[in-house]
């Protein structure tokens, strides 16, 4: 055995790694900062049945002298610059049981030829330039427990000849342009967990068959073409604890019994004809027969009143712009409409549920105001931000928080549910966080938050720092990225909060100035000094508060004086473990030591890389998402495994 990762080696594999000992089965160099590309000499090593050259600065083509490795049984070369084709040469590894190309820049298609992997146990393709369909004989993968094909261009539709794979535990085909039905044998995977399908452009209804996926635990087939019914089958799914059909073109009732009982309004977002339970966020449904006593009940009372006192008020507009004496204002409120998950709240239910703000409901104090809880009339638990109409900005701030809750929706963004406005009062109605923020878990002392939880919360925010960045049309910067404005709700989901001073860039424009500078420590230097703002400076943010997640210590700490900061403090010591928050470093039964290491310092370097100094150096948020998903998917593994 070789191992030489998590050095910073910054050198390239010679040509001659071919002379070393025949006896060599396991070459370990992972996060070593290897370049250039693998040699054609690796493939004579003809007894490595382990490589691992993942989370390197690898670039060229895959040397087809891999194929040569005829006692390969893992084979990890994840997050590089790899660029090229699939080699077919891969092909000829018989014994390969785990494939990881994951996060390169791989393209051309899938060799049809990867059937005869029969002991293939994980493949990962995700995060590459992969085009063309799936090969029918990926399915005929027997053993496959791992399927993850995600972010790639891979399009048509997947065969309805696909074979039945009975031990398959997760399967990832998000992110990518395929069309057609979903299979409905995909419901006899009798032992998958975890089905993603979303962000394709499949159609026609979702298959009754997965009412037969008993251990099912996750499911996502949200923004497709998807249309029909909600199947009643899926009530069945005891263990479904997860699931997004949103924007979507389903109709129909909304099933309630079994896990339906758990899900909310995100699940079904973007349908307009479904209906069902009013926590749902749908209309109840209605019978057929009772549907034209509906319709003439939706005339009669708001329908033809509504258009009754329209002509009304445009009449006496015309005539008061008509008399100069008692031409006025009109204000621009009276025309303000709820958004879509919005409802319409009165100043008078707001002021009256807080108990006029008292110390007790207090949540919080931000830079524009103070953020109070509150109970509907209905029961609904909501946070109220109200602003302090004394403090310069505050208007600016509110408009800005506004126009981004209201035209975006992502299930890690903080929802606003109505808005109250008026010359004395304006405050935000926005869905409430039982659990509080990021930094208090942190820093309270009866809270712990152990690592799973961490890397899920990062995995969480990289998603809606995605969202906001290339969701939209328009791109929106935070621009006030910290732990106090990531919210966390029962489910220890984060939610991104806050959005006061966040910028919008309109297209084409990858930068503005500005003169409204967020929280130091957080601030990218760039947007400190120059009061430049890019969607770096979020990149920035994140990258300070992993550091902060994975030490536990603040970056305006007393101990960052002078010119030593967090960014430096890591990047000086030699044993990065040294850095780590003590909690993180007691290792808990059944996980592996040496991985959770690797795990920690993997979170550690994705700190460091995104809170370089220079923007341009600074990772792109669809490469952060891809790491933390992967490192995720390592910790998630690791604990399976109960080695």
């Amino acid at each position: 055995m070789l191992s030489i990762s998590l050095n910073p080696l910054n050198i390239t594999i010679p040509e001659t790694i071919g002379n070393f000992s025949g006896s060599l089965k396991s070459f370990y160099a992972r996060q070593s900062q290897i370049r250039r590309q693998i040699p054609m000499g690796i493939g004579s090593l003809k007894n490595l049945t382990l490589l691992d050259l993942s989370y390197n600065k690898l670039s060229g083509n895959l040397p087809s002298t891999l194929g040569g490795l005829e006692e390969l049984q893992r084979l990890y070369l994840g997050d590089n610059n790899i660029g090229g084709n699939i080699p077919e040469e891969l092909c000829q590894l018989i014994k390969l049981g785990e494939l990881f190309l994951s996060n390169n820049k791989i393209s051309g298609s899938i060799p049809n030829c990867i059937g005869n992997l029969n002991l293939l146990q994980k493949l990962n393709l995700s995060y590459n330039k992969l085009t063309s369909s799936i090969p029918l004989s990926v399915w005929n993968l027997e053993n496959l427990l791992f399927l993850d094909l995600s972010s790639n261009s891979l399009g048509k539709s997947l065969s309805p000849n696909m074979r039945t794979l009975r031990v398959i535990e997760y399967v990832n085909l998000s992110h990518n342009q395929i069309t057609g039905n979903v299979p409905s044998i995909i419901g006899a995977f009798e032992s998958l967990e975890n089905l993603d399908l979303s962000k394709n452009s499949f159609q026609g209804h979702i298959p009754d068959s997965f009412g037969q996926l008993k251990g099912l635990d996750q499911l996502n087939l949200s923004n497709n073409n998807l249309s029909g019914a909600i199947p009643k089958s899926l009530e069945a799914l005891r263990y479904l604890k997860y699931l997004n059909l949103s924007f979507n073109k389903l109709s129909g009732e909304i099933p309630s019994s079994g896990p339906f009982a758990n899900f909310k309004a995100e699940s079904f977002l973007g349908n307009e004809a479904l209906c069902g339970n009013s926590i749902f966020g749908v209309p109840p449904c209605t019978s057929p027969s009772s549907k034209e006593a509906r319709v003439k009940q939706l005339l009669l009372r708001y329908i033809i009143p509504s258009i009754a006192s329209f002509i009304i008020f445009a009449i006496l507009v015309i005539m008061l712009r008509r008399h100069p004496q008692y031409n006025m204002q009109i204000p621009s409120s009276l025309f303000t409409l709820p958004t879509v998950d919005q409802r319409m709240i009165s100043c008078h239910e707001v002021c009256r549920g807080t108990n006029s703000f008292c110390e007790s409901n207090l949540l919080g104090i931000g830079g524009f105001g103070a953020v109070y809880k509150r109970i509907l009339s209905d029961g609904t638990t909501v946070a109220v931000k109200v602003l302090n109409l004394h403090l310069e900005g505050t208007f600016k701030s509110f408009d800005a928080e506004c126009k981004v809750l209201r035209a975006f929706r992502h299930r890690n963004l903080v929802k606003v549910i109505s808005e109250c406005s008026s010359p004395e009062f304006k405050a935000l109605v926005l869905q409430y966080m039982s659990n509080y923020s990021l930094e208090k878990w942190l820093y309270s002392h009866n809270y712990y938050l152990n690592l799973v939880q961490r890397v899920g919360i990062m995995v969480d925010v990289a998603s809606a720092l995605d969202y906001l960045h290339n969701g939209q049309l328009e791109c929106v910067v935070h621009c006030d990225l910290k732990p106090s404005n990531i919210l966390l709700d029962e489910d220890m989901v984060a939610h991104v909060g806050n959005f006061g001073i966040a910028k919008i860039l309109v297209e084409n424009k990858d930068a503005t100035q500005t003169k409204t500078i967020g929280t130091i420590g957080y601030i990218a230097p760039e947007y400190g000094s120059e009061g430049r703002v890019s969607i770096k400076c979020d990149i920035y943010s994140y990258g300070i508060i992993l550091l902060e997640m994975i030490t536990r210590k603040k970056p305006t700490d007393e101990m960052f004086v002078g010119e030593l900061s967090m960014w430096q403090w890591i990047a000086s010591i030699p044993d990065k473990m040294k850095v780590m928050d003590d909690g993180l470093l007691k290792i808990e039964d059944g996980r592996d030591v040496t991985i959770m290491q690797t795990i920690l310092l993997s979170i550690l370097e994705l700190g460091l890389r995104c809170s370089k100094e220079l923007p341009d150096e600074r990772l792109d948020i669809k490469d952060v998402v891809a790491k933390v998903n992967n490192i995720k998917l390592a910790l998630l593994g690791n604990r399976n495994k109960g080695v």
